[in-house]
Parts: structure tokens; C-alpha cells; sequence
């Protein structure tokens, strides 16, 4: 049970994106696509999932032992810059055309606070390595949710009728708002 109120949590009442606003980049600049945003949130879930699981290896079985935790933040971003290039050739070879609609954003992983976050919150919250990687992939699953509604309210919103004054990034960011507002509508659901 405290599994699933960790997911629940993760995914929905704690959403990296609406109501921790980490990862608001590529949030903004992948969701104009559907496909878009589901290539960027298999993306940042590998990412993520990934990164968790090394940092936490690292901060437990070298920083602490050797009593250089201070060097937590350095080595994290490390890891993830490592892994974003990973994924990126991984992209190139296996699915170019993804490839080339993330462009900028998918080295933007690297620099994405959401994944630097998520590592540095399960250490933050004393969870074992199991807890780790399932709230990682909780967060991940959350960002691509969140992702993947913004887009397809974007996708929705090019096709209808929107004042002149309010294409384009003005009616995305009072999107965002409200998306944000509904997730927050889950506070009460988890503590």
C-alpha cells in the first residue's frame, strides 16, 4: 500500500511540473506535439529512472563512505549530462524523426532541474533503493502526463478559435495555469 500512495503521490498530488513547477522548459517548448511529447517523456523517464538509480548508488556507496557528500551536486549533474548523451545517440540511430523534432530540447534533459530534483529529493527523504527508482519513475511518468495533456490542449486550441491577441505563448501560459490549478486539485487526495 505505501507503493501505490507513493506512485499516486508522485504522478498526480506532487507533479514534478504543476505543483513543483520543475521542468518547466522543455514542459513549454516539447508540448506542441503529441508525438513530440511522448518521444521527450519516454526520454526524461529513462533519464530519470536511470540517473536516480546511479546517484544513489554514488552518494551511498562513495560520497558518504569517503565523507564528500558536498560533491553530491557536482557528480548528479555528471551522471545525468552522461546519460542524455546516451540517449541521444540511442535516438539518432533508432528513431531519427524523433530525433530531430526534440532539436534542442533533448539536451535540455541534461539541464532539466526535474531530473537533478527528483535525484536529490530521494536523498532528501532517506528512501532505499527500491523507493528511489519507483518515485523516480512516479515523477518521470507525472512529467509525461503532464506533458502529453498540455499538448494535447495545444494540438486542440491551434484548430479552434482563439483570439488574435492570445495565439500562440499567451493562451499556452494561461494553459499551463489552469492544468497547474486542476493538478493542485489533488492535494487532498495524498499527503
Amino acid at each position: 500500500m505505501e507503493y501505490i500512495l507513493l506512485i499516486i503521490s508522485a504522478i498526480l498530488v506532487n507533479n514534478i511540473v504543476l505543483t513543483q513547477f520543475l521542468g518547466i522548459c522543455p514542459f513549454l517548448g516539447v508540448s506542441t506535439r503529441i508525438s513530440t511529447s511522448l518521444g521527450m517523456g519516454a526520454a526524461v523517464i529513462f533519464v530519470m529512472a536511470l540517473a536516480t538509480l546511479v546517484t544513489f548508488l554514488i552518494n551511498q556507496y562513495i560520497l558518504v563512505p569517503l565523507n564528500i557528500a558536498f560533491l553530491q551536486t557536482i557528480s548528479y549533474i555528471l551522471v545525468i549530462a552522461a546519460l542524455v548523451q546516451m540517449v541521444e545517440i540511442i535516438l539518432k540511430k533508432v528513431s531519427p524523426p524523433l530525433y530531430q523534432a526534440l532539436g534542442l530540447y533533448l539536451p535540455l534533459i541534461t539541464t532539466n532541474c526535474a531530473v537533478l530534483g527528483v535525484a536529490i529529493m530521494v536523498i532528501k527523504r532517506n528512501f532505499n533503493l527500491v523507493e528511489s527508482v519507483l518515485f523516480a519513475i512516479s515523477m518521470a511518468i507525472g512529467f509525461s502526463l503532464a506533458l502529453v495533456i498540455f499538448a494535447s490542449i495545444r494540438e486542440q486550441l491551434e484548430i479552434n478559435d482563439v483570439p488574435k491577441g492570445m495565439k500562440g505563448v499567451p493562451i499556452a501560459l494561461i494553459t499551463a495555469g489552469l492544468l497547474s490549478l486542476a493538478f493542485m486539485g489533488f492535494a487532498g487526495l495524498v499527503k
